[in-house]
């Protein structure tokens, strides 16, 4: 399952031309490489829902991206740990032999605690992975034009949370990969081979 953050913070532009399509391109690029596995797509900001149920069908995986953005979930927020629960959810009967949860975000985690979600992944033989996309120092989130301020009219800076998100990986028995602006094919193909085995 991959569970892909939706929320406004994914329209920042340290990424080309932003953090979402640039995480949409690196699943369409994971879909590529598939064989024999299935997959799902869990979209999230402040809720969770399964936007495209566990499938081999990769086409219509790849159609569902292409119709995905900040607008597909309508209450923000980011919402880690219910969105890991929603993809435990998800997996099939079938998928009992290797399961495998990817999360991609830039990991401001403002609504629950996403370890324990983890945690409980890995108590039913699920392994947590994360991606990382956006910058340590951050950057401004567009919208409309205009950049988002907050209820004191300041502008929002978002900024990748890398210490949540190894964590996470970490309670989940799997790894954290920084995607890098270009997204090396090494770092797709190593996080490819890691769900694999």
């Amino acid at each position: 399952m991959v569970v892909l953050d939706v929320s406004n913070s994914m329209l920042a532009q340290d990424y080309s031309p932003n953090r979402l399509e640039r995480a949409k391109l690196a699943i369409s690029r994971l879909t590529d490489k598939l064989k024999d596995d299935r997959i799902g797509l869990i979209l999230f900001a402040g809720t969770s829902f399964v936007q495209l149920p566990i499938t081999s069908d990769y086409i219509s995986a790849k159609m569902f991206l292409n119709s995905i953005s900040t607008e597909s979930v309508p209450v923000q927020g980011t919402a880690i740990g219910e969105a890991i629960n929603t993809a435990i959810r998800s997996f099939s009967a079938q998928s009992e032999k290797s399961r495998v949860i990817i999360v991609i975000t830039d990991g401001e985690n403002h609504e629950d605690d996403p370890v324990e979600a983890a945690k409980q992944a890995v108590s039913m033989g699920i392994k947590v992975y994360t991606i990382g996309v956006g910058s340590s120092q951050g950057q401004p989130i567009p919208m409309n034009g205009e950049l988002l301020k907050d209820s004191k009219g300041n502008i929002v800076v978002t900024k990748l949370d890398e210490d949540v998100l190894k964590n996470v990986a970490s309670a989940g028995n799997g790894a954290y990969v920084k995607a890098g602006n270009e997204l090396p094919r090494s770092e797709e193909r190593r996080v490819g081979k890691e769900c694999r085995s």
